[in-house]
């Protein structure tokens, strides 16, 4: 498809196929967009929101692209598979994951239960680590392929009532190191991206402190966009970077390299 204007500087994936999970919400949708723009067919991983999923299934269309909505509930490993298997059918081949899908509640430590940690770590890690594994075996009968996980800077830097958050995104980080390591000689290479604060609607009246704060506090003076993650994704999936493997790039406007002290 062509890429709609000032998308020029995208690297081409035509002839790919990606699967981004979660994309019916706002960041998925925007990290799909930019698959699309790169000229990769899309799967479209969707939960609860099909509306969200088909609206965006039906922009990649208008726009010359190909695309395919699919449902599965993520915290359940058989699920994880089973989404895998029908994108890779699809096209007969699956080239490129994002793993994209989580769940950010905010909750103190103190007050959290057992099934609150399981409730962000089920959803977060576990399908992480079963999508990648049946990702795995589909792209090593082909020729390799890459897969992306979406972390946080929460990652690296913790915040009030996210601990269960912080934990699960440090553990994605990980792992995509560790299969890094383990999938290299199959030709998959495995990385991650750990966003800072992206912007979406309604962001700015939820939490205006922390937007003005966060503005403040980035180099680049303004908050993420989904396509900024979009196209960091899209760069890890392209021949661009070929070389690139168990890193964590960080895409936050520069908030990471503030001084702590």
């Amino acid at each position: 498809m062509s890429a709609p204007q000032g998308n020029a500087a995208l690297p081409s994936l035509a002839g790919q196929v990606a699967l981004v999970t979660g994309a019916g919400g706002c960041l998925g949708t925007g990290i799909a967009l930019r698959f699309a723009a790169a000229g990769a067919a899309v799967v479209a991983h969707y939960r609860t929101n099909a509306s969200a999923a088909q609206a965006l299934v039906a922009r990649i269309e208008e726009q010359g692209g190909s695309a395919l909505a699919v449902r599965a509930d993520l915290s359940v490993e058989e699920e994880c598979h089973r989404l895998v298997r029908t994108a890779a059918d699809w096209r007969g081949r699956l080239t490129a994951l994002v793993n994209n899908a989580g769940v950010q509640p905010d909750q103190d430590l103190a007050g959290m239960t057992v099934a609150d940690w399981r409730a962000v770590n089920d959803t977060n890690v576990l399908s992480v680590f079963a999508c990648t594994q049946a990702a795995a075996e589909v792209m090593r009968d082909g020729d390799g392929g890459s897969i992306t996980h979406i972390a946080s800077i929460q990652a690296h830097r913790p915040a009030p009532a996210h601990a269960h958050y912080c934990a699960s995104k440090a553990a994605v980080v990980m792992h995509a190191r560790s299969a890094a390591l383990e999938y290299g000689p199959d030709g998959i290479r495995v990385n991650s991206v750990s966003p800072g604060l992206i912007d979406r609607e309604g962001l700015a009246e939820a939490w205006p402190d922390g937007v003005v704060r966060y503005r403040r506090a980035a180099p680049a003076g303004r908050l993420g966009r989904p396509e900024d993650i979009g196209d960091a994704c899209v760069f890890l999936a392209s021949p661009m970077a070929a070389w690139v493997t168990g890193h964590d790039l960080v895409v936050d406007g520069g908030v990471s390299a503030r001084p702590t002290w």
